[in-house]
């Protein structure tokens, strides 16, 4: 965990910040999609809307409490992108789907297929490539993505065997899929392909960026 500010923690705070912001706004986006969003957020949303907290807020929550899990079991995981993570996509998110796309230009709750369609595949893009630059910032990463790696660090251990990141992060994202899903959160389609496919997506983006010179 280190925060040291120098020039180049400062360039990496400012992608980072960028980032998750983008994020956030693509999440609002996919809301509009009606398809799903990624599973963390789809999760998050229905959760939210059972206890009567806003998307912001409940995400904020559960990040403090997977937090002090992470501080715990591996802290080296902990930097400038977790707390940036932790409080920017959520409120982003609220802030463009309740002052913007609702309050300011009143888009409805429910559009054509094709509207949707077309909102869909750049607020795809986009999300992954955000989601690629925050993950290569060296700012640490989410508590929700820590915990995974944590997880699997310790099942690899405890196994002796090792490469089994990939199944890890898929069953915990499935799982919070089907929590989303019990709860009538936002998921659909677009969740279930996330599941299979997001992590790969951004670690073919972020390797291909690193070799364009984007992340050094």
């Amino acid at each position: 965990m280190n925060f040291k500010i120098t020039k180049q923690w400062t360039k990496k705070v400012l992608l980072m910040i960028i980032s998750v912001m983008l994020m956030g706004f693509c999440v609002s986006l996919l809301v509009l999609t009606d398809m799903g969003t990624d599973p963390c957020s789809a999760m998050n949303y229905g959760v939210s809307a059972k206890v009567g907290m806003s998307f912001g807020n409940y995400q904020l929550l559960l990040n403090i409490v997977l937090l002090v899990f992470v501080f715990i079991f591996d802290r080296s995981l902990i930097g400038a992108g977790t707390i940036g993570n932790m409080v920017l996509v959520g409120y982003t998110a609220d802030f463009f789907s309740n002052n913007v796309w609702d309050g300011l230009l009143h888009i409805p709750a429910s559009l054509p297929l094709v509207t949707r369609i077309c909102i869909l595949i750049p607020s795809l893009i986009l999300f992954v490539t955000a989601a690629a630059c925050y993950m290569n910032s060296g700012c640490g990463i989410a508590p929700y993505d820590a915990v995974s790696f944590i997880i699997n660090a310790k099942l690899e251990k405890a196994l002796h065997k090792e490469n089994l990141f990939k199944f890890v992060r898929l069953l915990f994202d499935l799982c919070a899929m089907l929590i989303g899903v019990a709860t009538k959160g936002e998921t659909g389609i677009i969740t279930a392909l996330m599941v299979i496919s997001l992590g790969p997506a951004v670690s073919y983006v972020g390797e291909l960026f690193k070799k364009r010179g984007f992340l050094s």
